[in-house]
């Protein structure tokens, strides 16, 4: 096999960046970023020598001695992976091993440490990072970052998409990344040329979070019979009062946002992506900072009704979306 390399190793590496190294510390809460960046590396150990012995312990039921076990000279001298899961939940015998194991490790094993987040193993991660293995980062994308991903998934698969599609494709599935990695390949699988806002609303304009979005953009714009209608419907198909509150005020918080900081920075000093911006501006005309601030009030009284407050928290996410619309325009 291929001679490893025991110089210092960057860290903070993004998935796409793992490399293959004799330890390599996966790091992170984002589960698909993180078994991503566990995939490459086996898939790099596999290409470097495809005679490459895969192994998986689960760190939380480690026994004393495995990690030696596994890693001691192989009779027919094949290649190792070992790929240690949910470090974040290892006992004592583990972080044990693994740090006698730092001290000299094997010339034919690559090890591959996943720690999902948390202060759990704390002293080997430091001990990782002072070795000069390589670490990579897997932590939950945050809201304006999700586009950019969006728009990798499809680079990666090397489909043209429009602008308006990945922020309709955020929308619409919703927060969670391997429902929305899902998603693009279902699109990428099912679809061919480029994909537009019209494509992803065949596909997921029924989601219930895009509904909520849908009731949003039609108070903002002040379309009461719409917005109420849309509203009607989201409740008979199933969506919760609380996810359609929540629609509503993510809708005015980047509102309020773009509204506070107009000429005082691009996106990045917002937390917003570059489109987040341009659409909130463009909702933002008819719109008076005091008929704003009279919004947002109006929906964080919903948003205590639906968790509680209220005998009836459709009436309240009802009424809110009225007083929405009612705000628009007044000063």
């Amino acid at each position: 096999m291929p001679p490893k390399s025991r110089r210092s190793a960057p860290s903070g590496l993004s998935w796409e960046e793992a490399p293959l190294a004799p330890v390599v510390l996966v790091r992170g809460g984002e589960g698909l970023l993180s078994d991503r960046a566990v995939a490459r590396v086996v898939a790099l150990a596999k290409e470097a020598d495809p005679g490459t012995e895969v192994t998986r312990l689960e760190a939380a039921g480690y026994d004393a001695g495995r990690l030696g076990m596994l890693a001691s000279p192989s009779l027919f001298g094949e290649a190792r992976c070992i790929v240690v899961t949910g470090v974040e939940s290892c006992t004592d015998a583990f972080i044990e091993d693994a740090l006698a194991y730092l001290a000299a490790p094997a010339d034919d094993v690559w090890l591959v440490l996943q720690h999902g987040g948390g202060v759990r193993g704390k002293k080997l991660l430091d001990a990782v990072t002072r070795a000069g293995h390589p670490v990579v980062s897997c932590e939950p994308l945050k809201d304006h970052d999700k586009a950019a991903f969006v728009s990798a998934e499809f680079r990666r698969a090397r489909r043209q998409v429009d602008q308006e599609a990945v922020q309709a494709l955020v929308q619409a599935v919703g927060s969670d990344l391997r429902e929305l990695a899902a998603a693009c390949a279902q699109l990428v699988a099912d679809t061919t040329g480029r994909i537009t806002a019209d494509v992803v609303e065949r596909y997921h304009g029924g989601r219930v979070e895009a509904t909520g979005f849908k009731v949003a953009d039609a108070a903002i714009a002040g379309n009461a019979t719409e917005a109420v209608t849309l509203l009607r419907h989201a409740v008979e198909s199933g969506a919760h009062p609380v996810v359609l509150v929540a629609a509503l005020a993510v809708k005015l918080r980047t509102m309020a946002k773009v509204e506070a900081m107009a000429g005082r920075g691009g996106a990045g000093s917002l937390g917003l992506a570059p489109w987040q911006v341009d659409r909130a501006r463009r909702e933002l005309s008819g719109w008076s900072p005091e008929g704003l601030a009279r919004a947002i009030t109006a929906v964080a009284a919903a948003d205590a009704e639906v968790k509680g407050e209220s005998r009836d928290p459709v009436f309240a996410v009802e009424r809110a979306v009225l007083r929405i619309v009612a705000s628009r325009g007044r000063r």
